[in-house]
């Protein structure tokens, strides 16, 4: 065997395999032409050096002639053992005996002495069924110290089953033989080719790792002045592939087969009902699984093999050789596979051929009629490539419905609002069996362009109406009302949540459920994901911290299972996992996730869901002290507010922290101008009236302060939420010790450590500054213990140690009386102690025991405090005392 060819790369990995492979009988290598099968061989013939003694025998070309197959393989046989000169070479007679020839292998090779490995390349082109025959004989019978590789283009008939069974038959196919990328940048490498990693990997991509391919392209790139371009024009008619691909793959095919390879080349998919319409015969479908088989270049997609396609580099080759052989055809052949993807339901693809048609305004209306359920199923990306597939200044009128999807999903909000009026106007004056459909588009447009702005009184008011169960003459009817009730109630819950503590923000919660659900009853997981993700921005205003990041998660499990993970519709999940995990102290968890939420929104600059972005940077950076960084994330959050119609509740939380960010950097003149600025309503609200305080502290004047949060702490002022109060105690205690009255800071500092007992929060703590107000807060006063140790280790630098991802949720969540037992676990304090610190009987204690074992599902305290810091209800690490 020859050596192996210059510029060729080590694929120490493979020969290893290969190696590996001859403990057992026989190896098949089984892969299409031009997959290095042979270049394989002589690699590890390379290494073995005195190892083996190989008996090589290439099989000619359409071998029919038994006799003459068996006895070049004696003849190899015996040059392996060494043998010649002891023997009368073999030759041909007019009566040969197959099965005597076979004994006379066995013979020698059980004679030879030491290890003997039979090498049979090109085993395709054996096309003798007694050859074959007797080869299994042989296979089935090698004497202990023989091994077997068969290299072959395509499964042969051998009756090796009884090996497969038996574990001793090995087999290395195509998808082994493939280039990785990194062994594709080493090739290039080896070849001196100069290639940027983008390039690379479009290589290893084009050629899906076919050896011959890879290796047309580096003879192709040397010298070559544009390496850059070159990779991405190359394709299966480039000239060297092509003529290879020609002799070696499409020339050996029968007439019929060809025929049936080039009408179906200008299809990405190909099942047989398909194939037959094109070619216009029966039978396509035992030809394509007999090429498969062939390992000619087809793949099947499904574990039925039902639905193949064909290898890149071989399709681009084929649409070549369709165009010059049936020019006339191309456009009959793309409307008949349009027609047909159109009947069994594949929108995409009968666009996409009808686009290939050259029908351009069938294809506009195509993708206008199904814009509104292509939306649903997660493709409006694929609407955009299909919208750009169109010729430059393509003037169809159902274009701007699609033209505005796209600019929604990308927050051009503007531009949408212009779109939509033209679809709008359109859809008015479309026939009957379109306007419907046009017009259920046109409104879920209108509905989801409103909640975006801000609009959220309206948005309520219209998804109300619409939410309503649908009712329908046909089922077209039917399936357009259930999806547009899904998106109303969607878009309606979304709008409640944001209202952020408003009367209506209850009912989100349930209309998101049932928008959730009936997605999930209608098939539109897309729809699903987008409900379960804004139910997790609404679960923070209604239940814990706990249950928030729970269904955050389940909300992008789902969106992950899709492949939706990293798109615009499972962002308020990432947000809002990101900022319950800032909140709670876990800033380096938070900002992971902050940055995934970055990603997710890379194509969606709308001011409402990058306010949040920016707000959680801000809080993020400011937890940290760094309020340079902060104050710009909250000027930015601040703007984009200013942006959204009814967004006073989410402007005052975001002005709170703009505002104080600004006293906390000394630029206490630029904060008071600002809220000199504020309408009366939102100066009075809770969290101005905090901000006020900070201003005043950072003046020097603690006695302002406290005259600031009083109406705070009074429950006379409005507040947003039981943060806006843990806040203002906080301030008081700050003021309070600035003033020398540590009794009154204390019991400040003891309201806000309740206050943050249940959700476990630590950002509060560290936005103010508060790590001196709780450091003098004595320790056996406390009732809170556990969590003063968990804030004042964040305080001085060290995150929580906990877990990101959770563990399951207890079956039942703990009440506030148990959460408040729960953080004296860690700690020595006997139930009697417990119960001194809470003020409350030792029995009261005791059942709280109990119910925290059982929703727990433990059965001592040590296996409590484990599970409750797996599910984060307490922080890892905490003190004893």
């Amino acid at each position: 065997m020859a050596p192996a060819a210059p510029g060729l790369i080590d694929r120490g990995d493979l020969v290893a395999a290969l190696d590996r492979a001859t403990a057992r009988r026989v190896t098949i290598i089984s892969a299409p032409a031009g997959s290095g099968k042979t270049c394989l061989l002589r690699a590890w013939a390379d290494r073995q050096g005195q190892r083996y003694r190989l008996a090589v025998l290439q099989v000619y070309r359409d071998q029919q002639d038994a006799q003459q197959f068996w006895l070049a393989l004696l003849d190899a046989v015996r040059h392996a053992s060494a043998t010649t000169g002891r023997a009368e070479p073999p030759a041909a007679t007019p009566d040969f005996n197959a099965p005597a020839m076979v004994d006379r292998v066995l013979s020698e090779l059980a004679d030879a002495c030491g290890g003997i490995t039979l090498v049979i390349d090109d085993l395709h082109e054996l096309t003798s069924p007694e050859a074959l025959s007797q080869l299994t004989r042989l296979l089935m019978n090698l004497p202990p110290q023989v091994h077997a590789i068969l290299a072959t283009r395509h499964d042969v008939r051998l009756g090796l089953h009884q090996l497969r069974l038996a574990g001793e038959l090995a087999e290395i196919r195509a998808a082994d033989l493939r280039f990785s990328e990194r062994e594709t940048r080493e090739l290039l490498d080896a070849s001196g080719i100069a290639l940027s990693a983008a390039g690379a990997a479009l290589l290893h991509q084009r050629t899906e790792g076919w050896a011959a391919g890879l290796r047309f392209a580096a003879i192709s790139l040397a010298g070559h002045p544009d390496p850059e371009r070159f990779v991405t024009e190359f394709s299966g008619s480039d000239r060297t592939v092509a003529e290879y691909l020609l002799a070696e793959m499409l020339e050996r095919q029968p007439p019929d087969v060809q025929d049936l390879l080039l009408r179906t080349s200008l299809l990405d998919w190909v099942n047989g009902e398909l194939a037959d319409l094109l070619t216009g015969r029966p039978g396509s479908e035992r030809i394509l699984l007999s090429l498969e088989d062939a390992n000619a270049f087809v793949e099947s997609l499904d574990p039925e093999r039902a639905w193949f396609r064909y290898h890149h580099l071989f399709a681009d080759f084929l649409r070549l050789g369709l165009r010059r052989a049936l020019p006339a055809e191309v456009l009959v052949l793309h409307r008949r596979a349009a027609e047909w993807f159109i009947r069994q339901g594949h929108v995409v693809d009968a666009i996409r051929h009808t686009q290939a048609a050259g029908d351009w305004a069938g294809a506009a209306r195509l993708l206008a009629d199904h814009s509104f359920s292509l939306t649903l199923d997660g493709q409006a990306q694929t609407m955009q490539a299909l919208l750009r597939a169109f010729p430059p200044g393509a003037d169809h009128p159902e274009l701007a419905l699609v033209r505005a999807i796209g600019d929604l999903a990308q927050g051009r909000l503007d531009e949408a609002a212009a779109h939509l009026a033209v679809a709008e106007a359109h859809a008015e004056t479309a026939p009957p069996d379109r306007r419907r459909r046009l017009g259920v588009a046109v409104v879920s447009l209108q509905l989801a362009l409103a909640r975006r702005r801000g609009h959220l009184a309206s948005v309520i008011e219209q998804a109300r109406f619409l939410a309503s169960p649908v009712t329908g003459q046909s089922d077209e009817d039917i399936a357009l009302g259930s999806d547009l009730r899904a998106v109303a109630l969607m878009n309606l819950g979304t709008a409640e949540a944001w209202t952020l503590g408003r009367p209506d923000a209850p009912d989100a919660e349930r209309h998101l459920r049932e928008g959730a659900d009936l997605a999930r009853q209608i098939g539109r997981p897309y729809l699903e994901v987008g409900c379960l993700a804004q139910l997790g921005f609404a679960s923070l205003f209604l239940h814990s911290f706990a249950t928030t990041q729970r269904r955050c998660r389940e909300a992008i499990a789902l969106a992950e299972r899709h492949g939706w993970g990293m798109e615009p519709v499972i962002a308020p999940a990432l947000i809002m996992l990101a900022g319950t995990l800032v909140w709670t102290g876990e800033f380096d968890a938070g900002e992971r996730w902050l940055q995934r939420t970055r990603q997710a929104l890379q194509t969606d600059t709308g001011p409402d869901i990058t306010l949040l972005l920016h707000q959680t940077a801000g809080i993020l950076h400011a937890g940290r002290g760094r309020h340079h960084e902060a104050l710009e994330e909250f000027g930015a959050a601040e703007y984009l507010g200013s942006q959204l119609a009814d967004s006073q509740a989410l402007a005052s939380r975001v002005t709170r922290w703009l505002l104080a960010t600004q006293a906390r950097l000394g630029m206490t003149g630029e904060a008071r101008a600002f809220i000199a600025a504020l309408d009366d309503e939102r100066a009075s609200s809770g969290e101005i009236r905090n901000a006020r305080a900070v201003i005043c502290l950072a003046e020097g004047n603690p006695a302002a302060a406290l005259a600031a949060v009083a109406d705070v702490l009074d429950g006379t002022a409005p507040v947003l939420g039981h943060v806006t109060v843990m806040e203002a105690h906080l301030l008081a205690g700050l003021a309070h010790r600035e003033l020398g009255d540590q009794r009154a800071a204390s019991q400040a500092a003891e309201r806000a450590l309740a206050l943050a007992e249940p959700d476990r929060l630590i950002l509060p703590f560290a936005m103010t500054g508060s790590a001196g107000l709780l450091e003098a807060l004595p320790r056996h006063q406390t009732a809170h213990a556990a969590l003063l140790a968990d804030i004042l280790d964040v305080l001085h630098g060290s995150s929580p140690a906990v877990k990101e991802q959770s563990s399951s949720p207890p079956a039942e969540e703990l009440s506030p009386g148990e959460l408040r037992v729960l953080r004296y676990l860690p700690t020595n304090l006997s139930r009697p102690e417990i119960a001194g610190e809470l003020s409350v009987s030792p029995n009261t204690v005791s059942a709280h025991f109990r119910s925290i074992y059982a929703k727990l599902q433990v059965r001592d305290r040590s296996s409590a405090v484990r599970r409750a810091r797996e599910l984060r209800l307490l922080a890892a690490g905490g003190r004893t005392r």
